[in-house]
This record gives C-alpha cells, sequence and structure tokens, in this order.
C-alpha cells in the first residue's frame, strides 16, 4: 500500500512558538524535503498570516512550479469565501488545505453556526476554488474530540461533503488527546464507512503518544500521514519525519514509502539551525547520543557479532554508532573508540586509560572521542599526540561602535606567525586572523559546524564555561572542547585543540597538514 508523507513544517510547525522563517528559508527546507527527503507533499503556510509570508509563499511556487513540485505545494485556507483562495492563488499555489470543523462543539462554539450552515459555506468555497482551478483537501479541525463526543456530527459533514470535488479528507488530533487503540477504532470506522476516500491522519504529541497514533492509522487504512521535521508544532509538537519513517519501514511492512532515509539527518540540522530549536540529545533518529552507547558491556557485546544492535541502524539516516566515554566506560568502549583513530594498546596500557577515563568520568568531566589521543599522552607519556601548534597570544577588542579586533601570534613547529582581523564578534575576529596565517602557508582550516557553550546548573557569572565546538575537515566531523571561566578563550583553548588534531601527529586520521 502506497502511504503520502505530507510534511508540513513550514506551516504547522512554524506555529512552535518563536519559530519564524524568512523566506529563503522557507524555500531551501522546501527543497530538501521535496528534492533530497522526497516527501510526497508540503503544507508550506496559512493564508492570510502577512504581506511578508506571501511574498515567501511566492518565492516556494515559483521553483516548485518550474521543477514540477507545484501540485505537491500546499496552503491552509478557511472558510471565508473567495478571500483565502485569492490570496493562496496570488501566491502561487495551486492546493487549499481548508480547514473546516470537525467537532460539534467548535462549529457551534467558536462559529455560532448551525452544522448545515457551515456545510453550505463550505460548498461555496470549494465551488469558486474549482473555478479557480485550485485543488481542494479538508481539515476536519478538532476530528478526534469530534468522534469521542459528537460522532453523528462528524458523519454529518463527511455525508454531506463526500461527493464534493475534494481530494484528501485529514484527519487531525488537533489537541493530541487519542490513544492508539481510540486512533485505531476511530479511523477504521472511517474507512469502512466511506471505502471511496482518501484519508489522512495528523498527530499531535500532548502525550508523547504522536507516532504510536500513526501506526495506529496506518494499520486502520489511512493511506495518508502527516509529519514535521524535529517533530515541531504547537505545544508538544507532532510527529516527527524521522522517527515516523523508522516505524514505518520496520513496523508497517505493508506500507510503501518513497522517504530517502539518509537524507533525514541533514535536513533535521538544516531545520535545527533555522528554527534556532536545538534537537534534545535523545531524540530518536536524528539526536546525538541516540546511536551511542555508553556501557562497557554494550560496546563488549557490539564486538561480539552485534549484540546490542537492532534495525534502526544509524548508517540508513547517514550516521554512526559511537561509543561514549566516562566512568562506565570498559576496555572494550575504550578499543572502539581507538578503532577510529587506528591506534592500539598493550592491555596494560588500555586498562590505564580505561582508569583514567572512568576517573574523569567521575568528576563529571564530559570526554569526548577527540579527547582521547590527548588522554593516551597524558597517562602513557608516549608520543601518540604532541602539541606541534601553540596559539602563543592573542589580543582582543571590542568597543563601542566600531567592529570587534583581533591580533593573534600562533607558534607553528617552532616558527611564529601573527596576523590581525576584524569580525563581527571576538571570535569570529580571531578565526579570521588565524585563516590569515593558515593562507600564508596554503593550508586550509577546517568548516566550523556547531558551537555550543554551557555553564554549570546554577552557575554564577564566574563559572567555569564549556565550549565544544564541532568541526568539519574534508567531510569528517570531530569535536574539541575548551574550559575557562571566558567563553572566548574557552573557544580559543578548543581551537588550539583542533590545530593540533588536524596537525600530522594524527595523519592516520587526518591528511598530514603542515
Amino acid at each position: 500500500m502506497k502511504i503520502e508523507i505530507m510534511d508540513t513544517t513550514l506551516r504547522d510547525g512554524e506555529q512552535m512558538q518563536s519559530i519564524s522563517y524568512t523566506p529563503h528559508e522557507k524555500l531551501h527546507i522546501a527543497r530538501v524535503l521535496l528534492d533530497d527527503v522526497k516527501v510526497d507533499r508540503i503544507e508550506i503556510s496559512s493564508a492570510r498570516v502577512s504581506q511578508g509570508e506571501i511574498e515567501a509563499i511566492k518565492l516556494v511556487t515559483a521553483w516548485a512550479a518550474v521543477n514540477n513540485h507545484i501540485e505537491k505545494v500546499e496552503v491552509l485556507g478557511f472558510v471565508d469565501g473567495d478571500i483565502s483562495l485569492k490570496w493562496i492563488s496570488e501566491a502561487g499555489g495551486k492546493v487549499d488545505n481548508l480547514l473546516c470543523k470537525g467537532s460539534r462543539r467548535h462549529v457551534e462554539k467558536q462559529l455560532r453556526k448551525s452544522p448545515e450552515q457551515h456545510v453550505a459555506e463550505i460548498r461555496e468555497v470549494i465551488r469558486i476554488a474549482n473555478s479557480m482551478n485550485i485543488t481542494v483537501n479538508i481539515y476536519l479541525e478538532d476530528w478526534s474530540n469530534g468522534m469521542i463526543n459528537s460522532q453523528d456530527y462528524v458523519m454529518f459533514m463527511i455525508n454531506s461533503l463526500k461527493d464534493e470535488k475534494i481530494s484528501r479528507f485529514m484527519l487531525p488530533d488537533t489537541l493530541g488527546i487519542l490513544d492508539p487503540d481510540q486512533t485505531f477504532s476511530f479511523c477504521r470506522k472511517m474507512i469502512e464507512t466511506y471505502p471511496g476516500l482518501h484519508f489522512d491522519f495528523h498527530a499531535h504529541n500532548d502525550y508523547d503518544l504522536s507516532v504510536a497514533n500513526v501506526l495506529a492509522a496506518l494499520k486502520a487504512g489511512v493511506k495518508g500521514i502527516h509529519t514535521t521535521v524535529n517533530g515541531l508544532g504547537e505545544r508538544a509538537g507532532n510527529a516527527p519525519i524521522a522517527s515516523v519513517t523508522g516505524v514505518i519501514r520496520d513496523h508497517f511492512p505493508d506500507g510503501e514509502i518513497g522517504i530517502v532515509e539518509a537524507e533525514i539527518t541533514r535536513a533535521s540540522r538544516i531545520v535545527e539551525t533555522y528554527s534556532g530549536i536545538r534537537i534534545p540529545v535523545n531524540k530518536p533518529v536524528i539526536g546525538e547520543n541516540v546511536f551511542t552507547q555508553t556501557s562497557g558491556i554494550h560496546a563488549d557485546g557490539d564486538s561480539k557479532d552485534n549484540l546490542y544492535f537492532n534495525n534502526l541502524l544509524p548508517e540508513r539516516f547517514g550516521r554512526k554508532r559511537k561509543y561514549a566515554l566516562g566512568k562506565q566506560s570498559g576496555k572494550a568502549t575504550i578499543r572502539k573508540n581507538l578503532e577510529e583513530y587506528g591506534l592500539d594498546l598493550s592491555s596494560e596500557s588500555l586498562a590505564k586509560v580505561t582508569q583514567r577515563v572512568i576517573e574523569l568520568g567521575d568528576k563529571k568531566e564530559n570526554v569526548t572521542p577527540e579527547d582521547l589521543p590527548f588522554i593516551i599522552s597524558d597517562v602513557l607519556g608516549t608520543e601518540q599526540i604532541n602539541y606541534k601548534i601553540f596559539i602563543k597570544n592573542y589580543a582582543l577588542t571590542i568597543s563601542s561602535g566600531l567592529r570587534p579586533t583581533a591580533t593573534v601570534q600562533i607558534e607553528i613547529d617552532g616558527k611564529v606567525f601573527e596576523e590581525g582581523s576584524s569580525g563581527d564578534g571576538q571570535y569570529d575576529a580571531f578565526m579570521k586572523a588565524l585563516r590569515k596565517v593558515y593562507k600564508k602557508l596554503d593550508k586550509k582550516l577546517p568548516s566550523l559546524v556547531d558551537y555550543f557553550v554551557s555553564i554549570p546548573p546554577g552557575g554564577k557569572t564566574d563559572a567555569l564555561v564549556e565550549t565544544v565546538i564541532t568541526w568539519n575537515n574534508d567531510g569528517t566531523e570531530f569535536r574539541t572542547k575548551g574550559l575557562d571561566a571566558d567563553q572566548t578563550e574557552s573557544a580559543i583553548k578548543a581551537t588550539e585543540k583542533m590545530l593540533n588534531i588536524i596537525y600530522g601527529s594524527m595523519e592516520n586520521k587526518y591528511a598530514e597538514f603542515i
């Protein structure tokens, strides 16, 4: 059975507090969803939001029109005669997702109209849409409450509209109140009563049941599922596309979807950047830690026929399995991380390094895999990795009305280089000065992927600051961290560590650098 995935990140997802996309951000997300992730449809806006929004929609629909996607781009419209339809048409849209009332309480209390009046007005919108060559789908808002409290009303609505020119009837659990048993029962009733209609299910996550409800709806026979990237959406959000994809592929073998799993992580990172909403580290499929084993027993088991693997393999989503370092680490954990660097230690040395990692974990130190060569050097006094690059001196200035500046003096293999630059901030100025040095050496620095600053919970202004920076060096991502009372200085320490990691002392992992 072919299942349509309609992603509403750009409409319902943008209703999450504090999210607002620029026109070019909307276009970028739309392109990634349709061209790369290959969802079947996207919902990109609500009609009548603002004049700025209409310009954003024009940008998306213009691109979609020349790339054979225009029928996949949908806009939420309202039962308001031709007002929403004209707005959608002006924006270049061809599909109206018409928001109707799916519960008696909504139609009587919010609209203060009878069901018959509401149906008459819906029919008029459909008539106008047909004359404008705009496709109509129907949202039955608050359908879940309607099924619980006023099924006669829901049946009246569908009976009244089933012969109209409507492509899809979309069933929202608007307030996220359903459980899987209710979802299955209610969806099944729709499908058995109206077997000729196309039904979509739109889940919200208020009880953390959105994905479970999606699976129940599919088992009941719905033909379409609505998702958002990273589960963004009003209140607790919507069903996340990453989890829905995994569940359909692994738990609903009768369903066929065209989603490209390997592109989901990239889409998630793009939306994370544009929305400003960080992905929880334990978010299924896309969270930083979800493919990371912490227990030493698990690392040992993975070395012995992948005993702790399941079907949700990280490689499906363009990711890799990792093994966390900390107080629960065992020798197997350390060995797994050493494999990444092509390093091998004797049993005695491995035991010493493992003990040091455990000690750091007990002190609540955040140990990253990239720290491991430094820990080896510290514990064993070996030459596994040596600092060959030192940031000798730097001067940072910030003045009102002037751009921040930085002068940097750096020693590379005993030679001292100095450069200065201005930037958008002190650290930006520092990095631009550093890049000037490396440009003179005809060498390239990694690109900065992520920059995360944290202080201890309840910390004060003089607390230690940990800065963790993610770098990309020719397609390989790695992290370095620095610790200092000053945020910029902690970032500079993390940067110095990065410079030494990409130096030739780790040439088995990274290309020789100087």
